[in-house]
């Protein structure tokens, strides 16, 4: 019986959260210059092997180092190759927020490779079923707009493991981008602003 999603995502934080910190270094989201709104993106292209069977996986803390903004829309892509696609779990979470990317083990999953990128919205997930190695855009288990309307900064993590034994995968590469926006508040503070400026320019006439 498959656990559902939210479930086994919380589980397997906890099983990141009590062990050792990962060993692979931190990074940090670029973004534009001053801390403002904007695109925020990390990418890595680790080659790691992530352990095969082994609940405790592979986990990369991202630092999200800009304050005053909220997540407007995010995306996912990774390049997964080797092994079978339907062994691997991924997710991504910030706070108490996660959203399940990959929800293996998925034994109907036999293809050997992914070169995806996930989106928010209502499309279609990866499927659970299928031969063929994947690419393309797709939805994750728990949308990623779950993050939507909340403060980016601090830490997240992207996290893989690969729950079923046989081949590993290798995780070639990966990439997170965040589009930040204002905070409702300030944006009302700078538009409170600007029409006291107005009024002052208008007295001043």
């Amino acid at each position: 019986m498959r656990i559902p999603n939210r479930i086994l995502a919380t589980a397997m934080l906890g099983v990141v959260l009590g062990g050792s910190p990962p060993a692979e270094a931190a990074l940090s989201f670029a973004g534009p210059g001053g801390g403002g709104s904007g695109d925020y993106t990390v990418s890595s292209s680790p080659g790691v092997v992530i352990p095969d069977n082994n609940p405790s996986g592979v986990a990369y803390p991202i630092n999200f180092g800009a304050s005053g903004l909220t997540v407007g829309n995010i995306t996912v892509s990774l390049n997964l190759s080797g092994g079978y696609n339907g062994d691997i779990y991924a997710y991504l979470s910030h706070g108490s927020q996660i959203s399940t990317l990959l929800n293996g083990p998925s034994p109907g999953l036999s293809g050997s490779s992914m070169n995806i990128t996930f989106v928010e919205g209502t499309g279609s997930p990866v499927p659970t079923t299928s031969s063929a190695n994947l690419s393309g855009n797709y939805t994750a288990y728990t949308d990623l707009a779950t993050f939507n309307n909340t403060d980016p900064n601090g830490n997240w993590t992207l996290f893989f493991a690969d729950l079923s034994p046989g081949d590993t995968s290798t995780l070639n590469s990966f990439s997170v981008d965040i589009t930040a926006v204002p905070e409702p508040v300030n944006m009302a503070l700078a538009g409170f602003g600007g029409l006291s400026l107005m009024l002052f320019l208008l007295r001043r006439k």
